[in-house]
């Protein structure tokens, strides 16, 4: 992932192409950012995904301030600065496949209720970082457990 950024980085300064170079940055700097703070000074692989959805996050936030604002510009910027952080994302889960994923993950912790809910989520996180909305996860693991606490 790293190597991508990087080559991806050298081909946006070579096509001066300004924005999508700006943005490219700002993902090495959160990444950069995210590894001084990180034991043995590198966060691993498999954080590099949160980090990226974090990103993506703040933006669709700011987008939808700008757009009660009328200030549509700066919210095309934000959506443009996310299609170009989305491409180093990995495909997301259909939401059949997250379905079946929280059912897998709730059999393989043995969660009997919604008292379980934690082990559940760690799992799925551990797991789809950067693969599933664990916002509307949570709320089918929730219904998925009280379905097994009934």
């Amino acid at each position: 992932m790293r190597t991508r950024l990087s080559d991806e980085i050298k081909a946006a300064m070579k096509a001066h192409a300004k924005d999508r170079l700006g943005t490219l940055r700002l993902i090495s700097a959160a990444l950069k950012d995210r590894d001084l703070n990180a034991e043995g000074g590198k966060i691993a692989d498999q954080e590099i995904p949160a980090v990226l959805q974090k990103m993506v996050k703040q933006r669709r936030d700011s987008v939808t301030i700008y757009q009660q604002a009328g200030r549509q510009e700066l919210a095309d910027k934000e959506l443009a600065e996310i299609a170009v952080i989305e491409e180093f994302l990995p495909k997301s889960l259909s939401e059949e496949d997250a379905k079946a994923a929280i059912a897998a993950a709730i059999k393989e912790t043995g969660a009997a209720g919604p008292k379980d809910m934690g082990k559940v989520m760690g799992l799925l996180k551990q797991k789809f970082a950067g693969q599933m909305d664990f916002g509307k996860a949570s709320g089918q693991v929730k219904d998925q457990l009280n379905a097994l606490g009934k």
